[in-house]
């Protein structure tokens, strides 16, 4: 059974198909975010700060985080992304235990984080691009790390399932040559918006039953991109994330705060029997009682947590 394994220096987080699903909290990016673009050019981190305990205490699992800033005193991100993407790695993994995802499209900022991350991040990411693939699986292999892998290449993001499928596999078949396990290639099979392909949702389900059954590996996505430009949107969300999981998907990069999604999430876990004796679902269940009370999403999860764990945020190694 494929396993990917993602550690911190405290806690490991494993991603299978007999694993509870992993949310990997998407907060920490300054991707159309011009308030927090702007603090981390002026060296403030304490949107990052409150980002990542929030995502934490909401039940991500792990952390992506993503320095794609582009400075307006200095726009080439080759010289700026690398020291940004460091001091963010140590201030991130010195405020939560959990397993980080490094996110860059920037080869030297992906190796400034893994030079300084603890335990074993996930990298974000490869595609099938040549001169992608030649700088990035090297840095994964001599990390000893795992990558994710999009399903895009030379010629752009195909609308044709086949095309990226046989993306997938490529870059899972040049892994190899570097001595990377398909265990360790997470795929994102590229989910597209269902406002504009009314096929998108049958599509990645399709996409991550053949990716499961013929390569043996694990998936994750962009889960907000499917509802993109439609009202509404985390009810489509709270809608695809259950079958996506039904499917086989394993992981997804997504806000933890929506309550809507993450309650689909621990349902999903319950009925795939990814949840031992239903016990994360009654604790959530009483979270969302004290949400219904007007108590805080964040501060109920993170009590929650505690309670059933045993511990507070800086516990030992647990299994998520």
């Amino acid at each position: 059974m494929t396993r990917t394994v993602l550690e911190s220096a405290t806690r490991t987080v494993t991603l299978g198909f007999d694993e509870p699903f992993c949310v990997i909290g998407e907060r920490i990016n300054p991707t159309g975010r011009k308030k927090l673009a702007a603090q981390l050019e002026a060296g403030d981190f304490s949107t990052v700060e409150r980002d990542a305990l929030t995502q934490v205490a909401c039940g991500a699992a792990v952390l992506d985080v993503n320095a794609g800033v582009v400075y307006n005193s200095n726009p080439d991100p080759n010289i700026t992304e690398p020291p940004l993407m460091r001091k963010m790695i140590e201030l991130v993994q010195g405020l939560v235990e959990v397993p980080l995802c490094i996110d860059s499209s920037v080869p030297g900022a992906l190796e400034a984080g893994l030079a300084v991350a603890n335990g074993r991040p996930l990298v974000n990411s490869v595609t099938g691009e040549e001169e992608r693939m030649e700088r990035v699986l090297p840095l994964v292999a001599k990390y000893n790390v795992p990558v994710v892998a999009i399903s895009n290449d030379d010629t752009g993001i195909s609308e044709d399932p086949e095309v990226r499928f046989a993306v997938a596999k490529k870059i899972v078949e040049r892994a190899a040559d570097y001595g990377i396990p398909a265990h360790d290639i997470v795929v994102d099979p590229l989910v597209m918006p269902i406002g504009a392909m009314a096929t998108a949702g049958q599509q990645v389900f399709a996409l991550v039953r053949r990716l499961r059954d013929e390569l043996g590996v694990n998936t994750t996505c962009g889960a907000s991109n499917v509802s993109f430009g439609l009202p509404s949107r985390h009810g489509i969300n709270a809608a695809f994330l259950p079958m996506a999981i039904g499917a086989g998907m394993t992981s997804a990069i997504m806000n933890p705060t929506r309550i809507a999604e993450m309650e689909a999430i621990r349902a999903a876990n319950l009925l795939m029997n990814h949840d031992a004796n239903g016990a994360d679902w009654i604790r959530f269940a009483k979270v969302l009682e004290q949400v219904e009370a007007g108590a805080d999403f964040a501060e109920a999860s993170q009590a929650a947590m505690a309670a059933g764990t045993g511990r507070g945020r800086r516990g030992g190694r647990a299994r998520a």
